[in-house]
């Protein structure tokens, strides 16, 4: 026949006769195309998990990429809040001693000129975040960059007018001290300037100062420098102590225990001028405290700065 053949012996280490095999050359063809087809399919799959290995760094480093960028995000919102608060402060110290010292506001701080803001959704600003591309994340970045520009910039203006009220305060020192700035103690304000219901019959009436409770005996100290006019004892205050600070202004301090100071005695901000009791017409110890501006009773809270 025209059959090819291969002719294999298999040769033993003993004296036995030599195997052979035949095997048809048409064999070899197929096991040869079929060893070339899987070799085939096992680098193509050799291939694909390059590609898929190299698509998993990839990814990974985007993901690393991501969470570095949601961090500086939430470092820069974290730092713009901390920032919107302070100049908060500020604004409001500023306007505080703008009033007290009399400074004309024209130099300072606009008033329409508004603190910067952040709000919204932070759940659908995080998804956004993550589903943006790129340019859109770094777009996010550059403006809360731009933002914290802005706010110190703000700064900078804040600290411009505060320049401005130092020069001021250095001409003003006589009328700085003499201005009550400090709480006369600590304690807890229990009735504030304005309308109130009386405490004894439950009607409206004006309230003139402030009241300030603590334990009987606590220390009350002068808000300002000036000179001792009154020390009395009446039905309403009980024993006060009535200090002339100059410029038109008085400081009232009532309900006291005990009074340390005299009449004609001048004081320092700061003196302990006597202590907390329960005199007068009064319903448990606490410290009545008035401010008065040319004989018109103010908002003692105004004037208190610490």
């Amino acid at each position: 026949m025209n059959k090819r053949f291969f002719t294999l012996f298999v040769l033993t280490n003993d004296a036995s006769k030599p195997r052979q095999f035949k095997v048809p050359v048409k064999t070899f063809k197929v096991a040869g195309a079929v060893s070339a087809f899987f070799c085939l399919i096992l680098a193509f799959m050799l291939f694909d998990y390059i590609r898929l290995k190299a698509a998993s760094i990839e990814l990974s480093g985007l993901k690393k990429e991501n969470t570095a960028q949601r961090l500086e995000l939430q470092g820069f919102a974290g730092k713009i809040k901390e920032l919107e608060a302070q100049l908060a402060k500020l604004n409001l110290f500023d306007k505080k001693i703008r009033s007290i010292a009399k400074i004309d506001d024209t130099k300072g701080i606009p008033k329409n000129d508004q603190l910067l803001g952040m709000g919204g959704d932070s759940s659908a600003e995080e998804e956004e975040f993550f589903t943006s591309p790129k340019a859109k994340v770094n777009e996010l970045v550059g403006k809360m960059r731009s933002e914290i520009t802005q706010l110190e910039s703000r700064a900078k203006t804040q600290e411009t007018s505060f320049s401005e009220i130092h020069d001021y305060l250095l001409k003003q020192q006589s009328y700085l001290a003499s201005t009550p700035s400090i709480w006369p103690l600590r304690g807890w304000v229990t009735s504030n300037y304005g309308e109130r219901a009386s405490p004894f019959t439950g009607s409206q009436q004006h309230h003139s100062g402030m009241d300030i409770a603590n334990r009987v005996g606590t220390p009350v100290v002068a808000t300002a420098d000036g000179i001792v006019v009154e020390v009395e004892r009446g039905t309403a205050l009980g024993k006060s102590i009535v200090i002339s600070h100059g410029y038109g202004m008085r400081t009232t301090y009532g309900h006291l225990e005990e009074a340390f100071v005299k009449p004609g005695q001048k004081i320092k901000r700061g003196t302990k001028i006597g202590s907390v009791g329960n005199t007068g017409r009064s319903t448990g110890p606490h410290l009545h405290y008035e401010v008065s501006l040319n004989g018109v009773a103010v908002n003692p809270s105004k004037y208190i700065l610490n």
